[in-house]
């Protein structure tokens, strides 16, 4: 194991929104300080992070001095240019690690990577043309979805199919490298936070069970109304997922319970919006074990004291934050735009 950063360490965080803003939340906790990379002025994570870079994920000089003033770098989201990451990892450890966030970058190649280990997802195809995707629209079929290989997130870069769509139009308007997905029959679908540390212990939080409006998470529920055999499949197939990529920190997977088993939906290599009802449904909390995890201190204690309902608050849902119950978490954003998520709120009940 690495010696692990002692409290007045500094962790270095990729991205200033509002993951970035409760992982500083709970390095402080910790006696660790956090210093924010972020390209736009004015970041929520700046509210409560030590310090604060505002530059480009071009911008060598800055880079550079970020990376001489933090003792290991992570990240909020996962779109980081690469020439950025190079220049990093040259002058301090970046946890969750490259090979990681390579896989979860690209659609293609995470659903690769998952089948590679063993592990069913969706049918699907890669799209290069519009030739591509009439091949795969005959061969998947419909109703599917057609998703940019990468960017794409909360429903953005994507395009539902219902039948009888023209390919060379469906692709002029997707414009990019893409995947096109079968629809899933499913049940629900759940998912399940894991952490990983740098000597290799495991740490799963119970799966949680998700609703998604309008392709933007609305809310996830703990306990998910699934079988105990089911939830113990979660967790192996988690575990199984972060060993594969020697991976360090929190990761989110997302899962369609079906008949026939379990189906990887997606990985993502960070904290994660399903996980967030750990913030009060457990005594060490999703943003807190990721920052256990790459610091190198031992991972704690994920077990869940309470039943939870985590509620996303998206776009004008925050206009009645006075009369949230529950306990209420804001993004600190200055504005309330449609689709924009803007806090949470988590209602906990006695454990069942």
């Amino acid at each position: 194991m690495n010696d692990p950063l002692p409290p007045g360490s500094t962790i270095g965080i990729l991205g200033g929104g509002q993951l970035g803003r409760m992982l500083s939340v709970a390095a402080s906790r910790l006696g660790l300080k956090t210093l924010i990379f972020e390209p736009a002025p004015n970041p929520p994570a700046g509210q409560v992070a030590d310090q604060v870079t505002t530059a480009g994920y071009d911008d060598v000089a800055a880079l550079d001095a970020f990376a001489s003033s933090v003792d290991v770098i992570t990240y909020e989201f996962e779109n980081i240019p690469t020439a950025a990451l190079d220049l990093l990892e040259a002058k301090r450890a970046i946890h969750p690690g490259r090979r990681a966030l390579a896989t979860a970058q690209d659609r293609a190649d995470e659903k690769t990577f998952l089948e590679g280990l063993g592990l069913r997802v969706a049918p699907w195809a890669k799209v290069d043309g519009a030739d591509d995707l009439s091949r795969a629209m005959a061969e998947i079929g419909t109703p599917s979805i057609l998703k940019t290989r990468r960017l794409g997130y909360d429903g953005k870069g994507q395009i539902r199919l219902k039948g009888g769509e023209d390919p060379q139009v469906l692709w002029e308007q997707i414009n990019a490298p893409a995947v096109l997905e079968g629809f899933v029959d499913f049940t629900c679908e759940i998912s399940v936070i894991v952490a990983r540390s740098t000597d290799g212990q495991v740490v799963c939080f119970d799966p949680g069970e998700n609703v998604h409006t309008d392709g933007i998470l609305d809310t996830t529920t703990v306990p998910a109304r699934i079988s105990r055999s089911q939830a113990t499949d979660a967790v192996l197939l988690a575990g199984q997922i972060v060993n594969a990529l020697e991976y360090v920190g929190v990761l989110g997977v997302e899962l369609f319970v079906t008949t026939q088993g379990l189906l990887v939906n997606e990985i993502a290599p960070r904290v994660h919006n399903s996980g967030h009802w750990t913030q009060d449904a457990c005594l060490i909390d999703q943003f807190e074990q990721h920052i256990r995890a790459i610091a190198g201190w031992p991972l704690g204690d994920g077990t869940r004291h309470s039943n939870a309902v985590m509620t996303n608050l998206i776009g004008d849902d925050i206009d009645g934050w006075a009369g949230f119950d529950g306990a209420v978490h804001l993004y600190g954003k200055a504005e309330a735009r449609p689709g924009r998520k803007m806090g949470h709120v988590n209602r906990i009940s006695p454990r069942s």
